[in-house]
């Protein structure tokens, strides 16, 4: 191929996807929002990527959502630590580091951390945005930690997902799981 071909190659990839870049983040630096008494650490989000928010998640023993779907995305969970039970649908997953599971949009799901120890995981979502809605009824993170005092309480915190959490099309449609799910 020659030099003049390769040029015109190289110049219809970029002018394809102007504004697409690398996004690199050093451990410990990226947007962090403590939010459900846990640290979401935001990899990349939907404005960066077009597509696709990551996030690395910790939360403590006990943490556990309602049952819920979302509607206009697709979820997935790869555990790096600690374990926690994943309602899917009608299926029970018992997960542990190194698991992953991937849920379409609109099935109802839920889970719970399990064990003695937070249990942290990457998220992903697709197409991407869902995270937004943490940023939105959660509060910056001080640190890269869990929260403690200085994190929202469940009184300030859950009337803002009860007003927001539609207009991502998330829907709660039953109870949080139980202790020995």
């Amino acid at each position: 191929m020659n030099k003049a071909v390769m040029n015109t190659a190289a110049m219809s990839t970029t002018s394809a996807r102007p504004s697409a870049r690398v996004v690199h983040r050093a451990a410990g630096t990226a947007p962090a929002t403590w939010a459900m008494g846990s640290l979401f650490e935001r990899l990349i989000s939907s404005r960066e990527s077009g597509s696709l928010d990551i996030a690395v998640v910790t939360q403590p023993p006990g943490t556990a959502t309602p049952l819920h779907r979302h509607t206009r995305e697709a979820e997935e969970f790869f555990l790096l630590e600690g374990t926690m039970t994943y309602r899917a649908g009608e299926e029970t997953f018992h997960l542990g580091a190194g698991d992953f599971v991937w849920l379409p949009a609109g099935l109802p799901h839920a889970f719970r951390v399990t064990g003695a120890v937070p249990v942290r995981f990457i998220g992903f979502a697709q197409p991407g945005g869902l995270f937004d809605l943490y940023d939105e009824v959660g509060i910056p993170a001080a640190e890269h930690r869990l929260p403690g005092t200085d994190g929202q309480t469940p009184d300030v915190e859950v009337p803002k997902w009860n007003r927001v959490g539609s207009t991502y099309g998330l829907e709660a449609v039953g109870p949080p799981l139980d202790d020995d799910a």
